[in-house]
């Protein structure tokens, strides 16, 4: 039986080396009655012939025999079968020897004179060592054959920056065409400075901090390979103690989706085009008979062209919105992010929103704002999503209401709230108000224009932040909007 064999430990084979026939007899005969599988050899070179043609599992070897000492010997089978347990037999000063042999790969040892349970102990521990080493290499042998069939690339480095494992479809996305890369230094497989960026963020990272770094990687074409969208991600692995031990870096081919989602984009931009060129074309002409240019219209007809227009104007704000959401689902628009402050973005947008409350006579308030620190955020996304959550307030905010913007820490993010006192927002309806074109719908709101587009772009962007938002509302009571974004 092998250590990287899938059998059981059912009848593990014992070589018994030792030149008094007595100690060799007396081992064969118990450990038979055990289940054992023994053979025996009176000295050191016999021993080793037979070692040579077949593998035991387990070797009681004498230390003191006429000819080749055991301490030889056990350097000997150490070099033919490394993974062969060896227990040392001893009669004479015993520890120093034992120890000496131990130090020189032996597993155990058991002195001169011994009884049957002593010999019995040693032999079930060896055999328990045996099936814990048969064990790992299984699982070993498991995951090795797992990750080198993952259609993503896997590397596992060390903090020495060497290569501790990588999988063919890894080497394959790099290029690498030299021998076995175990061992060698990450330079040798990986030449992309933004891979080798994640990978430096990940092995710096503090003990107390863990998250994953990710990066949309171009790769240029070369020769005969075509342009590849590589979707890095790297991850520190730690100890229980929580030592960094190295990174593991993950990769996929995301080429023929990134291919796919620009088709995709294409198309919408390609049908809003062709849907708002039209549209803006009647909005136009309605204007030109709203305004009386084209003759007199009763307060009747005016009415009805007046929604019109409202109807025409929303389909128009809809082709935008959903063109600009897929772009972003398509990582097609610039999320480029840096330290900036919510400050600045929250007052302007109430200043700029402040004539859309006054219509509807609400209080558009901005709360005593804090020192906050800056937040790691692209400025346009962000003003974005505070756009679209106050004019969603107002909007769904009845006359003479209120809507109350307030900004705080919590914990490494900073929050900022919008707070209304509007129809508020049924437990089911919450569950549903971020999917696409999804609107609450009844009695009081049917008369509320919208796309159904305005808070899944918030999701979308918050979501390429790392950021979150986080919705409590109560029907007729109002709603309140939290959105964190990580602090920079």
């Amino acid at each position: 039986m092998k250590i990287d064999s899938c059998e059981e430990v059912s009848s593990p084979s014992v070589l018994i080396v030792d030149d008094e026939d007595r100690i060799r007899h007396v081992c064969s005969k118990m450990l038979g009655q055990e289940g054992y599988e023994t053979a025996q050899a009176e000295n050191a070179e016999k021993g080793l012939a037979m070692i040579a043609q077949r593998h035991f599992d387990i070797i009681l070897l004498d230390l003191l025999m006429p000819g080749m000492s055991g301490i030889e010997a056990l350097g000997r089978i150490r070099m033919l079968h490394p993974d062969t347990v060896v227990i040392v037999i001893t009669g004479y000063a015993t520890l120093d020897h034992a120890v000496d042999a131990m130090k020189c790969g032996a597993f155990d040892f058991i002195s001169k004179p011994f009884s049957p349970q002593d010999l019995r102990l040693v032999v079930t521990k060896a055999i328990e060592y045996i099936r814990s080493l048969q064990d790992i290499a299984n699982e070993k042998s498991r995951i090795r054959t797992m990750i080198n069939h993952l259609p993503g690339g896997v590397m596992a480095i060390d903090t020495c920056k060497q290569v501790a494992m990588a999988n063919h479809a890894f080497l394959n996305m790099m290029g690498y065409r030299g021998q076995g890369p175990i061992g060698k230094p990450l330079q040798a497989l990986v030449s992309d400075e933004r891979i080798l960026s994640l990978i430096d963020e990940a092995l710096e990272m503090p003990a107390e901090r863990f998250s994953e770094s990710t990066e949309q990687i171009t790769l240029e074409a070369q020769g005969a390979v075509d342009e590849r969208i590589l979707s890095a991600r790297c991850v520190p692995f730690r100890d229980r103690l929580g030592r960094n031990l190295g990174a593991i870096t993950v990769l996929h081919d995301i080429t023929t989706q990134k291919k796919m989602e620009q088709m995709k984009s294409d198309f919408v931009a390609m049908v809003s085009h062709e849907i708002r060129g039209p549209l803006n074309s009647v909005l136009m002409q309605q204007k030109v008979v709203l305004d009386g240019l084209a003759g007199e219209i009763t307060e009747k007809q005016h009415d009805i062209l007046l929604r019109a227009s409202e109807k025409i104007k929303a389909l128009v704000d809809l082709s935008g919105e959903l063109l600009d959401l897929t772009k972003m689902e398509s990582g097609l628009i610039n999320m480029k992010k840096q330290a900036m402050k919510l400050t600045g973005i929250l007052t302007a947008q109430i200043a700029f929103y402040q004539s859309m409350a006054q219509s509807k006579s609400i209080d558009l308030v901005l709360a005593p704002l804090p020192d906050l620190p800056p937040v790691l955020a692209n400025p346009m996304n962000m003003e974005e999503v505070v756009a679209n959550l106050i004019s969603n307030a107002i909007r769904y905010t009845p006359e003479q209401g209120r809507v109350t913007v307030s900004a705080a820490m919590a914990g490494e993010y900073v929050c900022f709230k919008v707070v209304d006192t509007g129809l508020g927002i049924s437990p089911e309806d919450q569950k549903k108000i971020f999917k696409r074109f999804y609107r609450v719908k009844n009695e009081k709101t049917r008369y509320i224009i919208g796309t159904g587009l305005g808070l899944p772009i918030v999701k979308n962007i918050l979501d390429a932040h790392n950021g979150r938002i986080e919705v409590e509302s109560r029907e007729d009571e109002g709603s309140t909007f939290s959105v964190y974004i990580p602090v920079a």
